[in-house]
């Protein structure tokens, strides 16, 4: 857990570089509105931490509060979208949906637990209906034509989940978001992931932080696949006796580019 670190799976094909240009697109509006600066390296991100534009206890939480409640979208959409289509279709899914059910649900429970910290204010609020309008629709229609390309845009948006929070670790270990480190953990955390009573601040993000990587690595491997019944989820079953790395519902054999399809047990 403690290992994990951003990492970038580079554009392969057209598909993803239009997907990956439009989460650069993306990805900038959204460090705009919550007055996010990327640090070029640690020099740098002491020196923002020293300025006027430093990440505060409340810009961290605006910003985490609307990336979770944006991630916790394409799980929920895909997953129904599925349950249709194998209702439809009168086959089986191939263990796809349970993981994009439990990734959507794990998402929400990020967020449900940083509300407990903070109360979204009244444009922060509009920003994330409107955002969830737009992009719960428009996931869905691309997701209908093409649902590749939407699990490599997942996989592409979990990078930057894991790139966020592992700024705003290392933040609390150069003590320059104190208030942050010093935030209480929330009863529904210590719950969910089954922390102790003295888990801190610094521990919840390295929780969530794996999670996100999770979900990067799965969406990844699923963009990789094809998607009408052919192949199955490899997150949800491993193959006994077979002595060959194979995906696992933890951080163990973690691929966080994805894994290819040559690599995997279908």
């Amino acid at each position: 857990m403690h290992a994990v670190k951003y990492e970038h799976r580079p554009v392969k094909s057209f598909r993803d570089a239009i997907t990956f240009g439009f989460m650069v697109g993306l990805r900038r509006s959204f460090d705009l509105c919550t007055g996010y600066i990327e640090p070029r390296d640690e020099q740098h991100q002491i020196e923002i931490g020293k300025g006027p534009n430093r990440m505060t206890l409340e810009k961290w939480l605006t910003r985490v509060i609307i990336l979770e409640s944006v991630a916790g979208i394409p799980g929920a959409v895909a997953g129904f979208l599925r349950h249709l289509n194998s209702i439809r279709m009168f086959r089986r899914d191939m263990a796809f949906i349970d993981t994009l059910y439990d990734e959507a649900f794990n998402e929400r429970m990020h967020l449900l637990t940083f509300l407990k910290m903070a109360k979204p204010t009244i444009f922060t609020r509009a920003l994330l209906w409107v955002g969830q309008g737009l992009f719960a629709n428009a996931f869905f229609l691309v997701y209908l034509v093409s649902p590749k390309t939407c699990h490599r845009f997942v996989g592409y948006l979990e990078e930057e989940a894991v790139s966020t929070y592992t700024r705003c670790i290392r933040d609390m270990e150069l003590g320059i978001c104190p208030e942050l480190e010093e935030q209480p953990v929330p009863q529904i955390a210590k719950d969910y992931w089954n922390m102790g009573d003295d888990a801190t601040m610094y521990d919840l993000i390295q929780y969530i932080r794996a999670d996100e990587a999770k979900h990067r690595e799965v969406n990844h491997t699923f963009a990789n696949l094809k998607q009408k019944g052919e192949d199955r989820n490899p997150f949800a079953l491993t193959i006994e006796d077979d002595p060959r790395p194979q995906p696992s519902r933890t951080l163990k054999n973690h691929h966080a580019k994805g894994w290819e399809k040559n690599e995997l047990i279908l």
